[in-house]
């Protein structure tokens, strides 16, 4: 099963990197390459535990859609989202936000299982994987600058 680790410094309190990251319209806002859409669910806002949101995207010259569950959460520490409905046959997202004197320690913790045995796994070796980290970096990133900045503030202050 694919394994992505990733880590973002982000000079912002925990707090507000934490409500940021499960923020549904800066999601949508980062992955606008791709034409994010949400279909149903959670439309605007931040998700909290039990809310799902279903999105709709072209990756890889096709239309996907991915519902996910936000199934565990305790602010300003953690939060998950897995898949309930999409194409992996597997796909769970740990988020977790560690304070440091200047800002924020983002971890993301990213295991994922693709259909089609031996021709998937050689996929996920040869694309996904690579794939899959370039999308939640460009997310990281995304979250980086509202936080840093003074973005942050249309997503917060409502």
């Amino acid at each position: 099963m694919p394994f992505i680790h990733l880590t973002t410094f982000i000079a912002a309190p925990p707090e507000r990197v934490f409500d940021l990251s499960r923020h549904v319209s800066l999601h949508k806002q980062s992955m606008a390459r791709n034409r994010e859409e949400i279909i149903a669910g959670v439309r605007s806002g931040m998700m909290n535990k039990g809310d799902t949101v279903t999105w709709q995207s072209k990756h890889l010259f096709k239309k996907r859609i991915l519902q996910v569950e936000l199934t565990e959460m305790r602010r300003p520490e953690y939060f998950v989202d897995e898949q309930v409905k999409g194409d992996f046959l597997s796909f769970k997202h740990e988020h977790y936000f560690k304070p440091v004197e200047n800002g924020t320690i983002m971890i993301d913790q990213v295991r994922f299982e693709t259909p089609h045995g031996m021709l998937g796994r050689m996929f996920n070796t040869l694309y996904l994987t690579s794939y899959m980290t370039r999308l939640i970096t460009e997310r990281n990133n995304h979250i980086k600058k509202a936080a840093e900045g003074t973005a942050w503030k249309q997503y917060l202050s409502a």
